[in-house]
């Protein structure tokens, strides 16, 4: 690269990508920028430190986590003001995406201070790459542990016909394959594990017949559950079975929420369960 053609690096905030796995992902841009820095903020130093060690970045690092990122972040906004350079990264991937900053970047939004993205590695982009499903997908992120908001959340957002990307602990991901069973009948499923590591892993099948993980398993996962797949083959009749779970069910429950519950898991028509539905009631 001729180093006369090399972007100006301005004063400011900059948000820099880091790798998620192989130490080899990352950009020209990125290390530049890092090594010309005044400040590189990170959440843990121990770990930053092996990828700045890696290719050569002499600088000192400051932590910058979810639990003292409001009290520091006044202090690094009159680090900027000094037109320094200042540089955030996450542990992996791109900051900000289930990661801290955004406190810091709403203050320098506010100070009216310089931010730039460095582009780069993200478990999001990677895992949606290769999983097969149509492109357009909502990112979630982590869910909640409280059972109750997370049914919420699950019901509201099963109905969206996206891919949706989910961060699960791998300590978590039986007891969450056992809810996405609930919410997400009919839809596919790709579990991402180590994602550009040595041991790198992609588990596909579908949401109702995927077995829970024998073995524990450690790490992040992430997890991708497919765009609704649509489904023309729905049975003509209502199994007697059904009609025994759907008269126990209206007793407890909601008309509507019975006829959507039975005709997501029973791959029947919304037609054919109302009409049943309507009939018992009379």
């Amino acid at each position: 690269m001729d180093k006369n053609k090399q972007q100006t690096i301005l004063p400011g905030l900059y948000l820099i990508s880091t790798p998620i796995g192989n130490m080899q992902d990352i950009t020209f841009r990125a290390i530049n920028v890092l090594k010309k820095s005044d400040v590189i903020l990170c959440e843990d130093t121990r770990r930053s430190s092996n990828l700045l060690t890696y290719y050569g970045v002499e600088k000192k690092l400051f932590p910058y986590h979810k639990f003292n990122e409001k009290k520091i972040s006044e202090k690094i906004i009159n680090i900027i003001k000094e037109n320094k350079i200042v540089s955030l990264i996450s542990d992996a991937g791109t900051p900000t995406i289930s990661d801290p900053g955004s406190v810091l970047i709403n203050k320098c939004i506010k100070e009216d201070l310089n931010i730039h993205p460095i582009p780069g590695p993200s478990a999001i982009t990677s895992a949606m790459s290769v999983s097969g499903f149509e492109g357009k997908f909502l990112f979630y992120g982590f869910l909640t542990k409280k059972e109750n908001e997370l049914d919420r959340i699950l019901k509201n957002i099963s109905n969206l016909d996206f891919s949706i990307i989910f961060f699960i602990s791998a300590q978590r991901i039986n007891y969450f394959i056992k809810i996405f069973k609930k919410h997400f009948h009919g839809r596919e499923i790709l579990i991402a594990k180590e994602i550009t590591k040595m041991h790198e892993k992609f588990i596909r099948g579908k949401i109702d017949t995927i077995k829970p993980f024998s073995q524990d398993i450690k790490g992040e996962l992430t997890v991708i559950l497919s765009n609704k797949i649509e489904k023309n083959n729905f049975k003509k009749i209502i199994d007697e079975s059904v009609k025994i779970e759907i008269k126990k069910m209206l007793k407890k429950y909601s008309h509507k929420d019975v006829v959507e519950y039975i005709v997501k898991k029973e791959n029947l028509t919304k037609k054919l369960v109302y009409d049943y539905c309507l009939k018992i009631k009379k």
